[in-house]
């Protein structure tokens, strides 16, 4: 999974699969879209306005939880 923050654009996305694919787009609402590749599986999520979700913008607060590590 990797995030990526856009500040001019104000647009966070989060891809959960890596790679190239060709993607359907269903939005959400106007703010949030998801992308999805063959088999419906989910991409990633776009959201736009990002800064207003979170109550210090420059200071984003993540927690991720429950993630295994990747073991080479």
């Amino acid at each position: 999974m990797k995030l990526t923050y856009d500040r001019d654009a104000d647009a966070l996305y989060i891809r959960l699969l890596d790679g190239d694919h060709q993607c359907r787009v269903v939005r959400l609402t106007e703010d949030i879209a998801l992308d999805f590749a063959t088999g419906e599986k989910l991409v990633g999520i776009e959201v736009l306005h990002a800064s207003a979700m979170f109550e210090q913008p420059d200071k984003p607060s993540v927690e991720l939880r429950d993630l295994l590590a990747k073991v080479s």
